[in-house]
């Protein structure tokens, strides 16, 4: 008891305890080329404004009809402002309800199984319904350490995002409920 209000009391005090949103990944992997990875496009542009990537299979799996190099997923990272707007629209979407099992180490994932249930998103019946992953990885002033080119750091273990911190700076930023 006595060790909470002395980690919250640090965290008030110190700028570099603050945990922020460093990126949000949303992908869409319909599997194959073509037409439905083109729909994958549309709806990822429909939904963060921005151009997707392709995402590349790394190798043959003939079961599955895909060929290595072969271009099956579409891919779009949003940092800032954009990043936060969007997750704001995805809880919105997934009921404000994630998995505690989901959380890891600052980084937590879940899945939205319809992108027709975001806010403001009508039914194209030329593009159908696609489901889609959304990858959230949180961080705190001076995780660069561990980037950049030039000496190289690791960040220490006091440094680091518990599922706790993650957990509790969700349900305060966004008033996630965590289940």
């Amino acid at each position: 008891m006595a060790e909470t209000v002395l980690e919250e009391k640090r965290e008030q005090g110190n700028p570099m305890r603050r945990i922020m949103i460093e990126k949000v990944v949303v992908n869409i992997s319909p599997g194959k080329p073509g037409e439905p990875l083109e729909k994958a496009k549309q709806v990822l542009t429909l939904l963060t404004g921005m151009k997707p990537a392709e995402r590349r299979a790394r190798k043959t799996i003939k079961e599955f009809g895909v060929r290595r190099r072969e271009a099956i997923a579409a891919i779009v990272t949003l940092r800032g402002s954009r990043a936060e707007e969007f997750l704001e629209r995805a809880f919105t979407a997934v009921g404000r309800k994630v998995k505690a099992s989901s959380f890891q180490n600052g980084v937590f994932s879940f899945g939205v199984k319809e992108h027709i249930q975001f806010p403001g998103v009508k039914y194209d019946p030329k593009i159908g319904v696609l489901g889609m992953d959304i990858c959230v990885k949180l961080c705190r002033p001076g995780f660069r350490v561990m980037y950049r080119r030039r000496r190289r750091s690791s960040v220490g273990r006091v440094h680091r995002i518990t599922k706790e911190e993650a957990i509790n700076f969700m349900r305060q930023r966004f008033g996630l409920e965590v289940v």
